[in-house]
């Protein structure tokens, strides 16, 4: 999934992919980064207010440069997914349950997950994640030609 070249080269092998959130968001990444091999873009702390869309911005091109994948959170989610899918390539999906994670991925390829804090227990969110990771994409020619059309 990782290019052998890349500005985070051969460190992006053992590394899932990045995190980051805005300061509604930040417990819950902080939290995360328990679980999870993510690279933090910040923000790295949840006292200062920021702007989510600074945030996706970060991840999304790193995920687009590096050919990984990227968990962003904000309170909602909303802003986050909203802002991501700006991006060409970028597919991001706001996931509320696991299944949502398995079908984002199998289905749609996503390649960016965006949790809702406000709404999301650690717990859930740690499995929402692993799930989010594990799953491949079906390549089914139905899937792969819906995702064409979103250019």
């Amino acid at each position: 999934m990782y290019p052998s070249q890349g500005i985070l080269g051969d460190m992006m092998k053992h590394i899932q992919g990045f995190i980051a959130s805005d300061h509604r968001g930040f417990w819950l990444k902080d939290y995360l980064k328990r679980y999870e091999l993510l690279i933090d873009l910040g923000t790295f702390d949840d006292i200062k207010k920021v702007d989510y869309p600074d945030y996706a911005d970060k991840l999304c091109k790193l995920v687009k440069k590096e050919h990984s994948m990227g968990v962003l959170m904000c309170s909602t989610g909303i802003g986050m997914s909203i802002a991501a899918n700006r991006y060409t390539g970028i597919r991001a999906a706001l996931c509320r349950t696991v299944k949502d994670a398995e079908l984002a991925r199998s289905h749609n390829d996503a390649n960016v997950l965006v949790l809702a804090a406000e709404f999301t227990k650690g717990s859930m969110a740690v499995k929402i994640v692993d799930k989010f990771f594990k799953t491949k994409f079906s390549n089914a020619s139905r899937h792969k030609r819906r995702i064409r059309k979103m250019g």
